[in-house]
């Protein structure tokens, strides 16, 4: 647009700064733009200080008066400091030291969704800048509206930024009220949420896995298990008292091992569960689901995967020492139904 304007001053040589040409000369000479870009383009270069336009917008006008000699056209810049203090060269003013945007910068800045506190507060950065740099400009005001959108647009980039980083799984995770939300829409037992929370933080964090989405593997986990676990030890009949030669089915060693737990770990607490609850004489309808909840939450407080050697509880006792880690005792354990609320 530069060069076509520099053709028609050129060709249409009359007194004085300003030149004419007409808007359907314009369109024709730049078909590649429509009106409204050839307005907006216009009032980029008078902005930036390159042209001086003394016309209506090309939509109110028939023709586009301008002016090659923008310092002549221009209005003088509006300072608080004497006029003395802004040194001119060839039409360009060195920055005034308390130079402020005038309203009509910060109206256009506003119709970019940028407020007029945002911009204040770029002023002294940019007033400083200039002032050492010592560069004369034709337009402070234009270059104060690239230098704030600039901010902005930085502002807005570092916002949207995710703030979610994969990262460990914290050892006092919880799923959050979204995760719990769903599950319970989804028929999910709270106690058997609650039940798997050990275990799911235990295992992510023994792996070192790094990840920005525990909540929704929270989620599948449970409701995998789940469906297991109703399909398989739900119903089990009338309630029955427990044989001595009683044997967990296959199934739920398989849901022990979608939960990550050793199977001989579980095995390996079969005989006491067995001897207390047939010396207890209960009877109950789901002997797997009593067994299957008590290895989980046994696995969950033993805090690490189980060791050669080790009982399956944690228990230390031998001919090196009587002391034991355990914090309940084997029949606190076994009674315990706080998960069957």
């Amino acid at each position: 647009m530069l060069q076509v304007l520099h053709d028609a001053a050129h060709f249409r040589p009359g007194p004085g700064p300003w030149r004419e040409i007409g808007k359907e000369d314009l369109l024709r000479l730049l078909p590649f733009w429509d009106e409204q870009s050839c307005q907006r383009i216009s009032a980029s270069l008078r902005d930036k200080g390159v042209i001086g336009i003394e016309s209506p917008p090309l939509d109110q006008s028939d023709r586009l008066r301008f002016s090659l000699d923008a310092a002549s056209s221009a209005p003088p810049q509006k300072t608080s400091t004497p006029a003395a203090t802004a040194k001119i060269t060839g039409g360009k003013t060195l920055m005034a030291e308390r130079w402020r945007p005038d309203a009509e910068l910060l109206r256009q800045l506003a119709l970019h969704g940028i407020g007029a506190a945002f911009a204040e507060a770029q002023v002294e950065e940019f007033v400083l800048y200039w002032s050492d740099r010592g560069d004369p400009a034709y337009s402070w005001n234009a270059k104060f509206r690239s230098h704030v959108i600039r901010r902005w647009r930085e502002q807005e980039a570092a916002a949207a930024v995710p703030d979610d980083l994969p990262r460990r799984i914290p050892a006092d995770w919880r799923p959050d009220a979204d995760a719990i939300e769903i599950l319970d829409r989804a028929g999910v037992s709270r106690q058997f949420v609650e039940d798997s929370i050990p275990e799911f933080v235990l295992y992510w964090s023994e792996r070192g896995e790094t990840a920005r989405t525990w909540n929704s593997r929270f989620v599948t986990h449970v409701k995998r298990q789940w469906t297991r676990y109703s399909s398989t030890v739900a119903i089990e009949g009338e309630p029955r008292r427990l044989h001595a030669d009683w044997q967990p089915s296959g199934d739920v060693f398989d849901i022990l091992h979608m939960a990550n737990i050793d199977a001989a770990y579980a095995r390996s607490l079969l005989p006491e569960f067995i001897m207390f609850w047939t010396d207890s004489g209960e009877a109950h309808s789901s002997w797997n689901s009593k067994f299957l909840q008590h290895i989980k939450y046994q696995w969950a407080r033993r805090g690490s995967s189980p060791q050669p050697g080790e009982s399956g509880h944690g228990n230390r006792q031998g001919s090196g020492g009587t002391g034991s880690t355990r914090a309940r005792s084997l029949v606190e354990d076994l009674t315990d139904r706080s998960w069957a609320d």
